[in-house]
């Protein structure tokens, strides 16, 4: 019987993940041709350090990691000064409330990061905790975040259901026992995922009680 469910952030929720390939692409003044989506995207849902050591290279020396991050950064948050969540997002959370589960949040950003966003979206009260990089020493793919969070909840992996959108989102929470179900993005939607047990294009495409209805009868 499933009693919990755990958001990723990044991509999920929010799609911070195609606002931050334009930055960079605007910043380096290059196209899709420069910096494919379908090699980007393996850089998405894990630690930023492999992913700014890209955009390093694809600068060609016209600028710093510092300055990269800096002004990428500005240019990142202009971009989600108006921030929407994703379709079927806050109909999850609502559905969830009503039925009594426990919610909880894995993200490998900080915290800082995702508690701004979850109250400029209005729906940092739907959760009963957050885990995020500020939490753990390794981020996903590694399970810490999603482990966390079950052993808060007091309750089995397998009465979890996590929504990601990543690769490294989706190796984690397997990794950790949850059911996982995968709602890609612009960047995502070319990935490989593994060991899933659901796959939709967003939340309005299945309630949330279809949703559950599915991995219970696996």
């Amino acid at each position: 019987m499933i009693k919990a469910i755990v958001f990723d952030f990044d991509g999920l929720i929010l799609d911070t993940e195609y606002a931050l390939y334009e930055s960079f692409c605007e910043l380096l003044e290059i196209d899709s041709s420069n910096l494919p989506i379908k090699d980007y995207a393996h850089y998405i849902g894990t630690d930023s350090e492999a992913l700014y050591e890209l955009i390093v290279k694809k600068a060609n020396g016209k600028m710093s990691k510092e300055e990269i991050i800096e002004k990428t950064h500005v240019l990142h948050k202009e971009k989600l000064k108006s921030p929407i969540s994703r379709e079927g997002v806050k109909e999850y959370l609502k559905a969830a409330k009503e039925k009594g589960l426990k919610i909880g949040l894995a993200s490998s950003s900080n915290r800082e990061w995702v508690t701004h966003f979850l109250n400029e979206l209005n729906l940092l009260h739907y959760f009963d905790i957050l885990q995020t990089r500020d939490d753990v020493e390794k981020v996903k793919p590694d399970p810490t975040l999603y482990k966390n969070v079950i052993e808060h909840f007091g309750i089995n992996p397998s009465e979890a259901i996590a929504f990601e959108d990543s690769a490294n989102g989706t190796k984690a929470a397997i990794a950790a026992g949850l059911n996982v179900v995968i709602v890609p993005n612009k960047i995502t939607e070319t990935l490989h995922f593994e060991k899933y047990h659901a796959r939709i294009s967003s939340m309005r495409e299945k309630e949330l009680n279809e949703i559950i209805d599915i991995i219970e009868a696996k």
